[in-house]
């Protein structure tokens, strides 16, 4: 536990990796999985953190980079990895005709780093904020990783994985996942779980709730006073959220991770030889929120997280921003 008080904001749950920084995540991504499979060509994962970083930064033509505060570039990259310490503890120890291989663990971690692709703007959008595509940024992710990964030589998986993103999601009901083999529906629930404890594990989970996923739910309706002919508000007030946070996290563990996901999270614990980290700072967590719930006391939410949208990836990388280019009309509206 003191190894979690002493954890930085930007950093992954062992405080060793800067998940804020796309070369230190890709870094250790490659070096989890070069040792797991010492002779697998890495330059589609390469490619990949390259794109991932023009996408999110604002810098990838057509696109216009990262606007989310809770879905930003920080977390599709500890989701990515999670997923490659999720896969390194599976795949060392299952039997050898269960692996899922080479193949299948690069795919894997590809359709981590883009999952929430969907949530970036595309120059054609009419959309203002990119929390306007909640509600199908799952879909829109498997466009965009339909279009990158013929680049990087997975032009065969595309219609896998615009199946597979799904089990990140709520678009698609997880029964409904037309997945056939079993190992790329196990590929899946590795997926979904290495999402869910990247996001409830971040050391300002909490925090980040209160302030940027409440603020999100607004943009698309589910929170706030609504949107005419949009969804159901389901919180009212932000405190609202974070009262049903206990609650939202226990049916993600028995419905998803624990249910149909098959606890596969596990695995992670082989990876780390022991406890899982992820396990231990989620449960403090969810500790800490039933705690100021009972008491009301949600003002206690004192850590400042620090979103990494466009301009922060634009600065942590080095990239000169795109060309100025007069807002749409939609944008100048909300923004009045």
């Amino acid at each position: 536990m003191s190894l979690l008080r002493k954890r930085r904001n930007h950093y992954d749950v062992t405080d060793t990796v800067r998940i804020s920084h796309p070369d230190e995540v890709r870094d250790a991504v490659c070096g989890i999985i070069g040792s797991l499979y010492p002779t697998m060509d890495l330059q589609p994962l390469h490619e990949g953190f390259e794109v991932f970083t023009q996408l999110y930064a604002g810098t990838l033509p057509g696109y216009l980079g990262c606007d989310t505060w809770y879905h930003d570039a920080q977390h599709s990259m500890d989701c990515a990895l999670a997923m490659a310490r999720l896969l390194d503890g599976y795949e060392r120890n299952v039997p050898a005709a269960q692996r899922l291989g080479e193949r299948r663990t690069q795919l894997g971690i590809l359709i981590a780093l883009f999952h929430d692709a969907g949530y970036i703007r595309k120059s054609s959008d009419a959309a203002w904020n990119g929390a306007e595509f909640t509600l199908n940024h799952v879909r829109r992710s498997g466009e965009f990783l339909a279009d990158f990964l013929p680049k990087v030589g997975f032009a065969d998986a595309v219609e896998l994985t615009r199946q597979v993103v799904h089990f990140t999601g709520y678009e698609i009901a997880l029964d409904k996942i037309r997945v056939r083999h079993p190992k790329d529906r196990m590929l899946g629930f590795m997926l979904g779980s290495a999402d869910i404890i990247a996001q409830t594990s971040d050391r300002c989970y909490l925090e980040k709730c209160k302030t940027y996923l409440f603020r999100e739910f607004v943009i698309c309706g589910m929170a706030g006073a609504g949107i005419p002919g949009g969804p159901k508000v389901m919180y009212p007030q932000v405190e609202d959220l974070l009262r049903n946070t206990p609650e939202f996290n226990r049916k993600l563990w028995e419905e998803r991770l624990d249910g149909y996901f098959q606890g596969v999270y596990r695995y992670m614990d082989h990876h780390f030889g022991g406890s899982n980290p992820y396990v231990e700072q989620i449960d403090a967590h969810l500790r800490l929120i039933r705690r100021l719930g009972r008491s009301g006391r949600f003002d206690r939410l004192a850590r400042r997280p620090q979103a990494i949208a466009a301009k922060e990836l634009r600065e942590i990388a080095g990239l000169n921003p795109p060309p100025a280019s007069k807002k749409p009309r939609s944008e100048m509206r909300r923004a009045a």
